[in-house]
């Protein structure tokens, strides 16, 4: 059994004059304990596909799907109370902005607490206080908070944004959900403790069989460890598949596009400044798409059947939406 099987996910945002559609026609699946990243540039929709998972996009975003299976359960079928009760009890987001994610009301204990299992809480009295108070130390101290105390008694507003950072993971992992969904987890934290809370997320997904869903742009920070790799372009999935095999041998011009815009400083002199390959032109707003492929006007190998949108095909596991997908290079 899938831990996650989506088929064509749609999210469109309601405006006054038109529905724009953010995401279209997406398949997402995953098994238990895989790794999966989801890379694309800023404003592609990979946010919105976590989001739209998880149930917290607002009454201006209508979210359809011809599946949305989570362990075999239909999310959409679902009543409101009965899809959060599952939501709770196995999925867990890190989002990109933690302080106003944070309460900005209640201390950074409180919260904390409000994050362990309810199983914490049996007992006469809501069980033992102090053994909460042990379990929410132990979290900070795993994403290299050691000052605890301090913290504890401290208000979101208080503290800088890497360790609202910080803490927004603590609250995530809590619970040991299933599948974890993380949004930008790195973004505000430096190096030392960017490297520290990669360590730990593998180390979960590893010991723990934690599902991961690692949302990111940086390249680097996820292609080391994902099993699978997912590519989003303007509201589209427009590649997947095995790490590896999408590394070696990408189908989609832009995902060879993305890697190529990595510098590789095994091969480049580093005496020589040389510049990094770009596609030209820029992304098109979703208020004025392409007609036929998006990547089309951008893209170095398009013609003239690209005005038609390409449909889903599939090549030994790898998903992809082109006309005219790149071929394998032979070594």
């Amino acid at each position: 059994m899938r831990l996650l099987d989506i088929r064509n996910l749609n999210i469109e945002l309601q405006t006054n004059d038109e529905a724009v559609r953010a995401v279209e026609s997406a398949n997402f699946s995953m098994k238990m304990g895989e790794v999966s990243g989801l890379i694309g540039e800023s404003g592609s929709g990979k946010s919105l596909i976590a989001k739209a998972l998880v149930g917290v996009l607002n009454n201006r975003w209508n979210v359809s799907a011809d599946r949305l299976h989570f362990l075999g359960e239909d999310l959409n079928k679902m009543s409101d109370s009965a899809r959060r009760k599952i939501i709770s009890s196995n999925i867990s987001m890190i989002y990109q902005e933690p302080r106003r994610c944070l309460d900005p009301t209640a201390d950074i204990f409180s919260q904390l607490e409000e994050s362990l299992p309810d199983s914490d809480y049996a007992g006469w009295f809501g069980g033992n206080k102090e053994q909460r108070v042990k379990k929410c130390s132990n979290l900070l101290h795993k994403v290299g908070i050691k000052d605890h105390v301090a913290i504890f008694n401290s208000y979101p507003h208080m503290l800088s944004e890497g360790v609202c950072q910080k803490i927004m993971i603590a609250m995530a992992i809590a619970k040991a959900p299933k599948l974890l969904i993380a949004d930008e987890p790195t973004t505000a934290l430096e190096s030392n403790t960017s490297m520290q809370v990669i360590k730990l997320l593998k180390s979960l997904n590893q010991l723990k069989d934690m599902a991961v869903i690692f949302i990111t742009h940086n390249l680097n920070t996820i292609t080391s460890w994902a099993d699978t790799i997912n590519v989003m372009y303007c509201g589209q999935l427009i590649e997947s598949g095995p790490t590896k095999k999408l590394l070696s041998a990408p189908k989609h011009p832009y995902t060879k596009a993305l890697f190529d815009s990595e510098p590789d400083f095994s091969k480049v002199d580093m005496h020589n400044k040389q510049r990094l390959y770009t596609l030209k032109g820029t992304i098109p707003t979703l208020q004025h798409l392409p007609a036929g492929c998006r990547l089309g006007p951008r893209c170095p190998n398009a013609q003239k059947a690209c005005v038609v949108m390409p449909e889903q095909q599939k090549i030994k596991r790898q998903q992809f939406r082109c006309h005219y997908p790149l071929i394998e290079e032979i070594k």
